[in-house]
């Protein structure tokens, strides 16, 4: 399985248990003085970063404003024509640059088709409408296997779980154009974004509007298979009731054709009814994306993302830093070393298994002073000097702002 970028700790939990680490010899514990220390550092990267975040809120605020369907006031002046293209195409830029650092992955629409191929555990496939939309992107974070029930073929009456591959999250942004199966109202001004929780793989077409249920291609094949037979037969019988009715028997012949003729109806109806209790386990299961695994909706959506994609930077930072500091001794660590001894703490104490983003945490911590690069390997300065560079760092936030634009990574 791919291992995720995602850490699955609160700031607040990987404070506590860094400040009682032992270190790789078991005899590295921190003192008193160096864990005060630490919690200082700690709480200024929180702030640190939180601020360069906050200052990200309003731009996206701000650019969003002009296509939020939900936006209370509206803009007094909202872009037109080729400015609002512009905005929009900024937009999905932005949006997909804030999927990348909350470590989401980006699925393209092939991987999409491939994922929803079929019919999933309710027997409902979905035939979506690409051609509807304008633009849309479609994001998840985390795959495993959740439970479901369903009544089971042969004993209907009772229920029985299976096991689905799900999306621990799912998120899609998109604006609509006209298109014959939205109707009238739809709305083609704004974009839309959706956050969704453990949403099975194979329905991942239901967060996409314009959707229609397609009939299983076995069902179809068997449908068309029985009209075929039986109109050809039909069609005989019509032939042998011309010379029948020369001979005086067109009564019985006709009587023949009652046969298939209710076989025909009686199979029609039996696919019918079975169609229609897809479509009721699909609304079903729709309703239950709505209201029970929808997480959060249009600027919502912006705002939980930043709050992850900010936790995360938090959590890289302190990580990376602390074992410089703590275990990388005089001649520092390669990034192999660090990389390697922190993914497999996080996986003893979590556990987890995280792809730690080494490079990354590294290029913020140096961006900042607190980490040096000497030939291939990396240390980290003093906490003291550590807490005086941020605090210098601080002052300057006071006199021109924070830097504008999310970090890179």
């Amino acid at each position: 399985m791919l291992r995720e970028h995602y850490i699955p700790i609160r700031v607040a939990d990987l404070i506590g248990y860094l400040c009682a680490e032992s270190g790789p010899l078991r005899a590295q514990a921190l003192t008193a003085a160096e864990r005060t220390a630490f919690r200082r550092f700690a709480r200024t990267v929180v702030s640190h970063v939180h601020t360069i975040y906050q200052a990200e809120i309003r731009q996206l605020k701000d650019a969003y404003a002009a296509f939020d369907p939900d936006a209370d006031p509206k803009p007094l002046d909202p872009p037109t024509g080729e400015k609002r293209q512009a905005a929009l195409d900024r937009l999905f830029d932005t949006f997909v640059h804030l999927m990348r650092r909350a470590n989401y992955r980006r699925l393209a629409r092939d991987e999409m088709e491939q994922i929803m191929r079929g019919a999933s555990a309710w027997g409902v496939d979905m035939d979506v409408a690409w051609d509807a939309f304008e633009k849309v992107e479609v994001f998840y974070r985390g795959k495993g296997t959740g439970k479901r029930t369903k009544y089971g073929l042969v004993r209907f009456w009772r229920k029985y779980s299976v096991e689905v591959p799900t999306f621990a999250r799912a998120a899609v942004i998109f604006k609509m154009r006209p298109h014959k199966r939205l109707g009238d109202d739809v709305d083609t001004h704004s974009v839309v974004l959706k956050l969704f929780k453990n949403m099975p793989q194979i329905d991942i077409e239901m967060l996409l509007p314009g959707g229609r249920i397609r009939m299983p291609k076995f069902d179809r094949l068997k449908i068309g298979g029985s009209l075929t037979s039986s109109a050809a037969y039909i069609l005989w019988k019509f032939s042998t009731i011309s010379l029948s009715l020369v001979g005086g028997f067109a009564t019985s012949t006709l009587f023949a054709l009652y046969t298939p003729l209710a076989l025909l109806g009686g199979y029609g109806y039996k696919m019918w009814y079975t169609f229609r209790s897809s479509r009721q386990s699909y609304l079903h299961q729709l309703q239950q994306s709505l209201y029970f695994q929808n997480l959060d909706n249009n600027s919502g959506v912006m705002f939980r993302l930043l709050d992850e994609a900010e936790e995360q930077e938090m959590r890289e930072s302190l990580l990376a830093y602390f074992y410089l500091w703590r275990y990388g001794g005089e001649t520092g660590w390669g990034t192999e070393e660090l990389d390697f001894y922190i993914e497999q703490d996080l996986k003893k104490r979590l556990p987890a298994d995280v792809n730690f983003e080494i490079i990354d945490a590294l290029v913020k911590l140096m961006r900042n002073g607190l980490v040096v690069k000497t030939d291939d390997r990396y240390k980290a300065i003093p906490i003291n000097e550590a807490q005086a560079k941020l605090n210098a760092i601080w002052e300057g936030y006071a006199r021109t702002g924070p830097p504008q634009g999310l970090p890179e990574g």
